[in-house]
């Protein structure tokens, strides 16, 4: 199949599944995200053992996608809080098993370990919060955030390829040049004003302010993830996806962009402003 039509269908699929199961209710939203969790973290491991690292990717993913289920379920307002408590245990484990793995590097096993679920697990968890911000399920934060990221990446891309010629970030990522970023930034804006207007449950200037953070944190986040990818000599993360690379390649920006605009709204809600 020519390359261009593989990716095109892969896009496709993948964005259909994402809005449908975002916009049919909060239980697809959590199943979906559930699946892309722990797939995440799978790749996020593979990735982990080149260069002789163990992370203990059985006991990380089960903390993982627990910690992802037990926010979801916070959510759905099934259980409270507390809940989240039965994780501290948990994490004190990995040091514990290290006793009885006899690795090289047992500290760096637990560090690779600790760090798939605060790169992964996090941030997929707190997608939870944003779907029931406005105190009921509701896409329209989520589809907002799809969105803006998108149109990001779709304008930094095209912008990219006509004007592109000062590198943004050349020992990471040579492809970026500051003229798309210009240009995705531009059409962020655009996209969020659009939304603003379609999605009223919070105002333009939120939106502006939400679009600033995937613009910066999520362009970022690609690069982090770059970086990372270099440091284990790969190109992609996986191959679930084919022509795009694995599930960390394409959640890249929003994997970073998820806990500030989280810690943005819930802060702005706590203190009504």
């Amino acid at each position: 199949m020519n390359n261009f039509f593989k990716r095109a269908l892969t896009a496709g699929v993948f964005v259909a599944v994402l809005l449908g199961c975002t916009y049919y209710s909060q239980l697809s939203f959590t199943i979906l995200f559930f699946g892309i969790t722990i797939l995440g973290m799978g790749e996020f491991y593979s990735l982990s053992e080149k260069g002789e690292n163990k992370p203990q990717k059985i006991l990380g993913t089960f903390i993982g996608a627990s910690l992802f289920a037990s926010n979801a379920l916070v959510c759905m307002g099934y259980v409270d809080l507390t809940i989240l408590i039965i994780h501290i245990p948990l994490l004190f484990l990995m040091f514990i098993n290290e006793l009885y793995l006899k690795a090289e590097n047992p500290f760096r096993n637990i560090a690779y370990t600790l760090l798939g679920i605060v790169y992964v697990a996090i941030p997929f968890s707190l997608l939870n919060y944003l779907v029931v911000f406005t105190d009921s399920f509701s896409h329209h934060i989520v589809f907002g955030f799809f969105f803006i990221l998108w149109s990001n990446d779709t304008g930094a891309y095209l912008a990219g390829s006509a004007f592109g010629k000062n590198k943004l970030l050349p020992r990471v990522s040579p492809g970026k040049s500051w003229e798309g970023s210009i240009g995705g930034a531009i059409v962020s804006y655009i996209v969020a004003y659009v939304i603003s207007e379609w999605y009223t449950d919070l105002s333009v200037i939120d939106w502006f302010i939400i679009a600033t953070i995937l613009i910066v944190i999520g362009t970022l986040g690609d690069l982090v993830e770059s970086l990372y990818k270099r440091s284990k000599n790969v190109k992609d993360s996986g191959n679930l996806l084919p022509g795009h690379g694995g599930i960390l390649d394409r959640f890249d920006s929003l994997i970073m962009a998820t806990p500030f605009v989280f810690t943005f709204l819930y802060l702005e809600k706590l203190f009504n402003l």
